[in-house]
């Protein structure tokens, strides 16, 4: 097999051609009162981090709709909740500040791009308007915003994301056996199971486990 790369931006802009001027100038460095209705209807976020030595992650975040708590116009917050404990995307962060954001809210098929300099702050007064089934974050991402925009729907068109008719969940093997399959584990596949079933795992969603 053989492939011809892309090597410059020339290059790649002689295949793309120029970007058109409405996309080049959809950038704004602080909140649109519609970025803050956007937020507040957004259950859901991917955060793509890297570390200094170009390492990436990208680390889904997901709570009640309006979890990210807005600051100021340039600054917006996100809460941890308790999980795996990894912690891949904030160990780049304390690398590497750059982060990317994308919002999603369920149905629409456009999405928020919000990029800008991340820190982790472990209590502030804002964690009191973070508090879920009781729970009050141990932390915070936030984000000092550089750039945001909103971003076309074309992604989502031609994928079918939000169209239920073409969603085959069942498609792939469950996540107890793809874990058992996979890893290395102790558990038998009746404990994965019982682990990640819908009802046991609902109760670790707020609670350490």
């Amino acid at each position: 097999m053989s492939w011809v790369e892309i090597e410059s931006e020339a290059e790649l802009r002689d295949l793309l051609g120029e970007v058109m001027p409405r996309a080049a100038n959809k950038e704004r460095q602080r909140l649109h009162p519609r970025d803050r209705d956007w937020l507040a209807a957004s259950p859901f976020c991917l955060i793509a981090t890297s570390d200094d030595e170009g390492n990436c992650d990208v680390s889904p975040k997901g709570d009640p709709a309006g979890f990210t708590y807005v600051i100021d116009d340039s600054t917006i917050a996100i809460p941890d909740r308790p999980g795996n404990r990894r912690a891949d995307g904030f160990l780049n962060v304390l690398k590497n500040p750059h982060a990317g954001l994308i919002y999603l809210v369920p149905g629409r098929r456009e999405t928020l791009r919000i990029n800008g300099r991340a820190r982790l702050v472990r209590e502030a007064p804002f964690f009191d308007e973070m508090i879920v089934k009781g729970h009050r974050p141990d932390l915070a991402l936030v984000l000092e915003i550089d750039t945001i925009f909103f971003h076309c729907a074309k992604a989502f068109m031609r994928s079918h994301l939000w169209e239920p008719e073409s969603w085959e969940p069942d498609v792939l093997p469950s996540h107890a056996v793809l874990v058992k399959e996979i890893q290395t584990t102790p558990e038998s596949l009746e404990e994965l199971q019982a682990y990640y079933a819908d009802a046991s795992y609902a109760k670790k969603l707020y609670a350490p486990s």
